[in-house]
């Protein structure tokens, strides 16, 4: 499992390395709706998944088929039901499991 971290900014781009294999990873908090999204990104900042907002325990990216992606599972584990402003600070998690670590 790959802990990811969620800087304490409203809207970040950071490089995240998976497999050998590099992507941009955007994380924008929406301040209206009190939720984060976050975007995966090739190197080249070609869009795979724009904004995809976060919900706690549920693979993020489960309806999307993109070849681009990683062979994983993007999630966020928090014990709490929702994923305010302060989550990632507290009590929630960014993860990316491998499909190895699955079976």
């Amino acid at each position: 499992m790959l802990f990811i971290t969620v800087p304490d900014q409203n809207d970040s781009m950071s490089v995240l390395t998976i497999g050998e294999k590099e992507y941009l990873i955007r994380f924008t908090y929406n301040e209206t709706g009190d939720y984060w999204s976050f975007g995966l990104y090739t190197a080249e900042e070609e869009p795979i998944v724009a904004m995809t907002r976060i919900v706690p325990n549920f693979p993020l990216l489960h309806f999307y088929t993109d070849s681009r992606l990683p062979d994983g599972v993007f999630g966020c584990l928090s014990a709490s039901d929702r994923v305010g402003r302060n989550a990632f600070l507290e009590t929630a998690e960014f993860v990316f499991i491998p499909a190895e670590e699955l079976e």
